[in-house]
C-alpha cells in the first residue's frame, strides 16, 4: 500500500464569468486592472472569473494522484508554496498516510505563524491528491478510507441568486422552487435593498415551508448581529452564516448562546484548531468546512469535532472545478450529522464538464462520484482552461 512520490505539478485553472460570482457590480463597485472586485457590501476582494489551482501528483509506478485549492485570489502564491516549500520535502518519501503527511507539512511553518492561509490551502491540495492516492491504491472510493457510507447521496441547498435586483433575485428563487428545489441561501453582501427586506420577499414568494438561509459575510459586529437576528426571526431562517468577522471568536460564541436564530458558521476554518477553540467559546447550531481550505484530512476532524458537541454539518462549497467538491462529497457520505451540503448552481453545472466523472446533482440531491480514489478526473476540455505553474 506504499507510495513513493516522483513529482507534484500544479496548475491554475481559469475560467471566464458572464456574470462576476455573487452577481452584478453594485453600486460604487468596478473592476479593477488585476480583474478583482472589492464588493462593497463586505469590502471582500473577489475575482472576475472562475479560478482554482490543481495539483498532480504522481508515483513512481506512475499512479497519479488529483487535489485542489483556492486559487480566486493571488493564484501564484499558492503554487509557489507547494512548488518551493512542500514539494520538495515530499517527492522520494512513501506515502501511505495522508493524515500523518498533513501533520507533517503543517508542522514546517506552524511557528512562523503560518496556521492558515495560502500555506494550508497549499496543503489542502496536496492532502486531497493523496487520499486520491491512497484510494486508487487499494481499489477502493475515497469515502471507504473514512468511514462507512452512511448517506448515499447527500442533500444540498442552492447558494447564490445572482440577480441585480430584489424583484429579480426573488423571481430567480421562484424559477427554482418550480423545478422542484426547496431550500435557499442569499448573498448579505448583494442585498442592495436591505436583508431584512430581501428574507421578507423571499419568505413571502417562496412559501411557509422553503428553507431560507442567509450568509452575512462577517459584515456585522455581535451586538449589531444580534440585533439583526431579531429583526429576521419573524421570517424564519434555518441559519444565519458567518455573522461576525472571523477573529471575534467571542462574539461568536456570544451569538451562539443567545441568538433567536441558529448560527452557522466555518468556511473560512482552516484547521480542527481553529474549530476547537470556537466551540470552545459557546455553541454552534451548523459547522461549514470548506474543502478547498481543509484538505480531506482537516474536514474530517473538523467533522467529528461538531459531532460530539451536537452541530449539524453543512459543507460550504466555493468556486473550484470540482476535484475538491468531489472529495467534500466522499467525507460527507459518512456523517451522520450531515445536514445540507451547498451547492453553487452558478459553478456547478458549468464547470462539471472540466471532469471526466458520474458525479451530478439533481432533484435537490448531490450523485456521489464512482470508482476509487475520488472518482474525478480532469477532461479533455480542462486542459484548454489549464497552465503549469513550475
Amino acid at each position: 500500500m506504499s507510495q513513493h512520490i516522483a513529482a507534484i505539478e500544479t496548475f491554475i485553472v481559469t475560467l471566464p464569468r458572464d456574470t462576476p460570482y455573487l452577481g452584478p457590480l453594485g453600486p460604487g463597485e468596478q473592476v479593477n486592472a488585476r480583474g478583482y472586485i472589492v464588493r462593497r457590501g463586505n469590502g471582500t476582494i473577489y475575482p472576475t472569473v472562475d479560478r482554482s489551482i490543481v495539483v498532480r501528483v504522481t508515483c513512481e509506478d506512475g499512479l497519479v494522484g488529483w487535489g485542489e485549492t483556492y486559487g480566486i485570489c493571488a493564484p501564484r502564491a499558492t503554487c509557489e508554496i507547494i512548488n518551493d516549500l512542500l514539494a520538495p520535502v515530499l517527492i522520494g518519501s512513501e506515502v501511505d498516510d495522508p493524515a500523518a503527511a498533513w501533520d507533517t507539512l503543517y508542522d514546517l511553518m506552524r511557528v512562523r505563524g503560518c496556521t492558515g492561509g495560502f500555506h494550508v490551502d497549499a496543503i489542502a491540495a496536496i492532502d486531497i491528491a493523496l487520499w486520491d492516492l491512497c484510494g486508487k491504491r487499494r481499489g477502493v472510493p475515497v469515502r471507504e478510507l473514512i468511514g462507512p457510507t452512511v448517506n448515499t447521496t447527500i442533500p444540498g441547498y442552492l447558494s447564490g441568486l445572482p440577480a441585480a435586483t430584489l424583484d429579480e433575485r426573488v423571481a430567480l428563487a421562484r424559477d427554482w422552487q418550480q423545478r422542484g428545489i426547496d431550500a435557499f441561501k442569499f448573498a448579505a453582501v448583494v442585498s442592495h435593498e436591505g436583508i431584512v427586506e430581501e428574507m421578507a420577499a423571499l419568505r413571502g414568494a417562496l412559501g411557509a415551508a422553503a428553507e431560507i438561509m442567509v450568509d452575512l459575510h462577517w459584515k456585522f459586529t455581535a451586538d449589531e448581529a444580534h440585533a439583526l437576528a431579531a429583526q429576521l426571526a419573524p421570517y424564519r431562517p434555518t441559519f444565519i452564516e458567518a455573522p461576525v468577522k472571523p477573529e471575534d471568536v467571542a462574539g461568536l460564541g456570544e451569538l451562539g448562546r443567545d441568538s433567536p436564530i441558529p448560527i452557522a458558521a466555518g468556511e473560512e476554518w482552516y484547521t480542527a484548531y481553529e474549530a476547537g477553540n470556537r466551540l470552545a467559546a459557546g455553541p454552534l447550531a451548523f459547522l461549514q468546512p470548506e474543502m478547498g481550505h481543509t484538505g480531506i484530512t482537516q474536514f474530517a476532524r473538523i467533522a467529528a469535532l461538531g459531532a460530539v458537541h451536537g452541530a449539524g454539518l453543512a459543507p460550504h462549497a466555493t468556486i473550484g472545478t470540482g476535484i475538491f467538491l468531489a472529495a467534500s462529497l466522499h467525507v460527507s457520505a459518512t456523517q451522520a450529522n450531515l445536514w445540507k451540503h451547498e451547492w453553487q448552481h452558478s459553478i456547478f453545472e458549468r464547470n462539471l464538464a472540466l471532469l471526466d466523472s458520474d458525479m451530478g446533482y439533481a432533484g435537490g440531491h448531490y450523485r456521489l462520484p464512482q470508482g476509487a480514489g475520488l472518482g474525478v478526473a480532469p477532461s479533455e476540455q480542462f486542459w484548454q482552461h489549464a497552465e503549469l505553474v513550475a
